[in-house]
């Protein structure tokens, strides 16, 4: 190429570009676009009592028996935490 690089550097930069996309998307890595880290108990003020009514039990994010799409750990189902979203009303 007249620009000083070769086609072979570009596509070794290409290359570089496009693997460091796929591995931010999560897309390679072994990681799949589910397997996202949770927060911790102490990033968001988790307790193991409730906040009046609200409560883990009623949060659109509780997993039954006891963990959360959103917090690591074991999780009280009369717990809270900052990340609490009532379940809309049936």
């Amino acid at each position: 190429m007249k620009n000083g690089m070769s086609r072979r550097r570009l596509l070794q930069v290409l290359s570089g570009l496009l693997s460091y996309v796929f591995v931010g998307l999560g897309l390679l890595g072994g990681r799949g676009a589910d397997a996202q880290a949770k927060a911790s108990p102490q990033q968001v003020k988790y307790q193991q009592t409730p906040k009046g009514k609200q409560e883990c039990s009623n949060c659109l994010q509780f997993i039954a028996p006891d963990s959360c799409k959103l917090v690591s750990g074991k999780i009280n189902p009369k717990g809270w935490c900052l990340l609490y979203a009532a379940k809309p009303a049936k």
